[in-house]
């Protein structure tokens, strides 16, 4: 180990200090570590975990894989070490150390040391700086995309990971970096209106692009970590269609939790926890929406029926671009949703076994209930309201049956019906859940490409 050995000396406020550089080959140390020696026997150890960029787990050279010590010995030391040898007489603060005895602090000489051991593994931490980089870009690049526009804002050095470290910790990280610069953000806006005194047009028009950048770049990386959401709400709706190993298959709630929390509405949850982009793109904007809430417990009617349709929805239309004289606003639809169990083969005639005819009945209830906005506001002939029907199951024999006896139209791709009820004025949609991935999918395919986000 002494001849393997690299020797040199710092001089700091007068005093030299000889550091013995050592890559150990075979030890039972899991760290690197800095050695404090006096009268030539060790005294102490200090981590060098978090010191050095690029200094984790163990390095590697032309030989093999090491962990690095470097050996402290100095008159110094001799000198300022406890009688009971566990520790020295130093100060800790180069400012403390102006008014003690001694003339060399803690934090100096450390500091110092550190820098000549960067400078000794300068090539194997190369090596390991560029294997955490790499990292960084491939969880960017396949897991989580949403980071990718404030990477080039990151320093390197704070990129300069454990390459083994877990996705878990590395999110965590990123997070991290985006939460400061939202920070940044935040503060440079209360300021950027308002020109500094010494400052030039053209300082200030330049601190003014900068902060609109940056305010673009976590505005796209918001966006992107929206786009990463649908493709994991994707893939878990995927897993929940199909037959477990046992044989069976996941009950509707499950399917419906991954829609929208059961039990909550509009009013006690954020927009962001509901996913009926999965069944349409338009219903993710509403003036109130339900989910497994019984009819006598919404805002939205005077219905006293305990009846709980699993998910409602009422858009409110108080814009329209085109509106016949005398007629008064709001104008509005509604929205029923019931889901299925996949695979359930047991629909048969009667509110309660057939879907297509449960959801017209909350309908009808919902409608008799003299109809209002969300915020109280009576909804003028609110029985003739349009109404939007959707049923997500499989197309089972039975549930095929249903389809036909209410004269429902198949679909190009054959799995779904559609149709209209023209007594209840309401449009009819049954949609199996293959045709309910695959259309979300399709829907969102161009963003997963874009962000790099695979299709399967």
């Amino acid at each position: 180990m002494h001849s393997s050995a690299f020797f040199e000396a710092i001089s700091i406020n007068g005093y030299e200090f000889n550091l013995n550089h050592i890559k150990l080959r075979s030890t039972v140390s899991k760290n690197h570590y800095i050695g404090w020696c006096a009268s030539n026997r060790l005294v102490d150890e200090e981590n060098l975990a978090g010191k050095i960029p690029g200094l984790y787990g163990r390095l590697g050279d032309q030989d093999n894989q090491f962990l690095y010590a470097c050996y402290v010995t100095s008159d110094f030391l001799d000198e300022s070490v406890l009688p009971e040898r566990t520790g020295f007489v130093m100060q800790d603060t180069a400012s403390a150390s102006l008014f003690g005895e001694h003339d060399v602090a803690k934090e100096e000489l450390t500091k110092r040391v550190v820098e000549r051991a960067a400078i000794y593994l300068k090539p194997e931490l190369q090596n390991s700086r560029n294997a955490g980089l790499k990292r960084v870009h491939d969880f960017v690049a396949h897991q989580k995309p949403q980071y990718r526009p404030i990477i080039p804002r990151i320093p390197d050095e704070s990129l300069y990971v454990d390459p083994n470290i877990s996705d878990k910790d590395l999110d965590v990280l990123l997070h991290k970096h985006k939460s400061e610069s939202e920070a940044h953000l935040l503060s440079q806006g209360h300021k950027i209106m308002a020109p500094h005194d010494d400052e030039g047009i053209e300082e200030y028009q330049s601190r003014v692009a900068d902060y609109l950048q940056l305010a673009d770049d976590l505005k796209r990386s918001d966006l992107a970590e929206y786009i990463s959401h649908r493709k994991v709400i994707l893939d878990l709706l995927q897993v929940a269609i199909q037959r477990t190993e046992d044989g069976s298959y996941a009950r509707e709630d499950l399917i419906h939790g991954l829609i929208m929390p059961m039990r909550k509405d509009s009013n006690s949850i954020e927009f962001q926890r509901n996913n009926l982009w999965l069944i349409s793109e338009r219903l993710t904007f509403h003036d109130f929406l339900a989910s497994d809430t019984e009819l006598r417990s919404m805002p939205i009617t005077d219905s006293s029926e305990r009846k709980r349709p699993d998910l409602m929805a009422l858009n409110v239309f108080d814009e329209s671009i085109l509106l016949a004289e005398g007629e008064q606003l709001p104008l509005a639809s509604i929205v029923v949703v019931e889901i299925k169990r996949p695979m359930r083969n047991d629909a048969s005639s009667g509110e309660d076994r057939d879907p297509i005819e449960q959801t017209l009945g909350y309908l009808r209830r919902i409608r008799d209930g003299k109809m209002q906005t969300a915020n109280g506001r009576p909804i003028k002939q609110s029985t003739h309201v349009p109404g939007y029907c959707y049923v997500l199951c499989d197309l089972t024999p039975k549930m095929t049956e249903r389809c036909e006896l209410r004269g429902l139209q198949v679909t190009d791709d054959h799995m779904g019906y559609f149709g209209y009820n023209t007594p209840l004025r309401a449009y009819i949609e049954v949609i199996s859940f293959d045709q309910l991935l695959g259309r979300a999918k399709q829907r969102n395919r161009a963003f997963f490409d874009r962000l790099g986000l695979p299709a399967n």
